[in-house]
């Protein structure tokens, strides 16, 4: 099959700074604490705490897309953990016990524990293990499900209770408190500042970024997204996040005035995509969709990184954020932000992945099939897969059912 992507320039830029990113973490974890955090963390403290942080989640990724996730679940299978688990869990679990067949020998060992739950409720049972695996102290930071909420404000920001503001706020504090007592070092006001406006300027970049994909024809697709996507997830409030999607979004820029897409045929549909990418199948399965010039232009997974800290008071504004992510939201509210997202994208169909791994993200997808396409007309496909365990991947069945939806769609 010939190449039907156009290639980022901005790519080498990218490989180069998550190697340096992993390396020089290897070398500081000797001279700094490390701590083994989850995605939905508010980094930006212990960033500003000088604190060096590693994502489990972000490196079950790349194991994934390295295709050596599926071995390394087989190894915590072996020991008791049951293959229903995450596949992220599972697959890092299965690292810490054979770092020969992981990736760069494993993550150095941490000193400190951070998670959040407004991600999952995985996250805690797979840290409390790691927590015993290596003896050492774990934070929990509690943020209440959004169950019910207001119509979401124009910015789609989330009615947030106050209490429950205050509720997480409280916790921030006690988390400043926890890692001083851990650590020995102290949150300096000044340096705090500084690292939520590179935070925000980061996250207002990408932002930017994914909106010009309401060019057509689009100049990013899926896999662009997920790929880049990194940077804003693992160096939040750092310099070299800002530099990187700088230089991505003038790219970026550079496609839409020349009306270069992301896909080498012509745009015929523009799609949404819903949650965590397969990452072993990532350019392959997308190959499928790009034959027939079906290009993602929007997906709900890496707008959820997305939304900015409210610098008037930086610990209730962090406190908001981390609340706020899309998969702590009510279905309802899920909706009308996939709404917002197809009517502003111009979509033209929503393919929901069935992620075995991700029971949070995945439960009320048939739902949210239904009211998205009540509410807008647009039809929606559910692929059933897993975001790393190649075990749950059925190449044949997932190809007759993009077929025939992008035969819908050429129908209507």
């Amino acid at each position: 099959m010939p190449r039907q992507y156009r290639k980022l320039a901005t790519s080498k830029d990218l490989n180069r700074l998550m190697t340096r990113y992993y390396a020089t973490r290897r070398v500081l974890a000797k001279i700094k604490p490390l701590a083994w955090v989850t995605s939905g963390a508010p980094v930006e403290i212990l960033e500003a705490m000088g604190i060096i942080t590693l994502y489990p989640e972000n490196y079950g990724a790349l194991c994934g897309a390295q295709r050596v996730a599926t071995p390394l679940c087989e190894k915590a299978e072996a020991q008791g953990f049951s293959q229903d688990l995450c596949s992220y869990a599972r697959t890092h679990i299965g690292s810490i016990l054979d770092k020969k067949q992981a990736p760069m020998g494993g993550l150095p060992r941490p000193d400190l524990l951070v998670v959040c739950n407004n991600i999952c409720g995985t996250v805690l049972k797979w840290f409390q293990t790691v927590s015993q695996i290596y003896n050492v102290p774990l934070f929990l930071l509690d943020t209440p499900y959004l169950h019910e909420e207001e119509s979401p404000p124009d910015d789609g920001s989330p009615y947030i209770p106050p209490h429950t503001v205050q509720y997480v706020a409280e916790q921030l504090q006690e988390l400043i408190a926890w890692l001083t007592h851990h650590t020995g070092r102290k949150l300096k006001q000044k340096k705090f500042l500084k690292v939520l406006e590179l935070s925000n300027e980061a996250v207002r970049l990408w932002r930017e970024i994914r909106e010009l994909c309401q060019a057509r024809p689009s100049p990013l697709n899926a896999p662009d997204l997920f790929i880049n996507m990194a940077p804003i997830v693992v160096l939040r409030g750092t310099k070299e996040a800002v530099d990187f999607y700088r230089k991505l979004k003038s790219e970026v820029e550079g496609r839409v005035e020349r009306g270069e897409g992301a896909i080498l045929v012509e745009e015929h549909y523009r799609l949404l995509w819903d949650n965590i990418a397969i990452w072993p199948r990532l350019f392959h399965l997308f190959k499928l969709f790009t034959a027939r010039g079906a290009c993602f232009v929007v997906d709900t997974y890496t707008n959820a990184w997305s939304l900015a800290v409210d610098m008037a008071d930086p610990i209730e504004g962090l406190a908001r954020t981390y609340t706020s992510v899309y998969i702590n939201r009510s279905i309802q509210a899920r909706a009308a932000l996939m709404v917002d997202m197809i009517e502003r994208f111009q979509v033209d169909g929503v393919v929901f992945h069935s992620n075995r791994s991700c029971k949070p993200y995945s439960l009320g997808q048939y739902d949210l099939q239904r009211i998205v396409g009540e509410r807008t007309g647009v039809p929606g496909l559910i692929l059933e897969a897993d975001m790393c365990d190649t075990r749950a991947y059925a190449e044949d069945v997932l190809r007759t059912r993009i077929e025939a939806f992008l035969e819908l769609l050429a129908a209507q």
